[in-house]
């Protein structure tokens, strides 16, 4: 069983930035695929983003692109979502899930975080 705790979220303005992290206390995201998912109220989950274990495969939602930018550090267990350029519809609980290598790149996942709530607003 592998534990994802997001972190990071918050109250921004528009225009604004946040770093959002998922780690894995007790195990390791290292083997695992990581995605980024939201889910606004009244609306259903959305992908955001997802990075391979290796970092050679991100994808990214388009209306993410150019705004959002995935990475990882495995050597610090923690995948990181960078948000630039926020705007109110971004306002959602952002989630982070792990995927295994028996899963396709970014096409399932075995483990769910709690999420982290991202409001934007002025």
């Amino acid at each position: 069983q592998l534990q994802l705790v997001e972190s990071g979220g918050g109250l921004v303005q528009p225009g604004g930035s946040l770093r959002l992290s998922c780690a894995a206390p007790g195990g390791t995201l290292a083997y695992f695929t990581i995605g980024w998912f939201r889910q606004a109220p009244g609306k259903e989950r959305e992908g955001v983003s997802c990075i391979s274990s290796s970092s050679s495969t991100i994808k990214y939602a388009d209306s993410m692109k150019g705004r959002f930018t995935i990475s990882r550090d495995n050597a610090k267990n923690t995948v990181y979502l960078h948000m630039n350029s926020l705007k109110p519809e971004d306002t959602a609980m952002y989630y982070c899930a792990a995927g295994g290598a028996s899963r396709g790149i970014c096409e399932g996942w075995d483990y769910w975080g709690q999420g982290t709530q991202v409001t934007v607003s002025s």
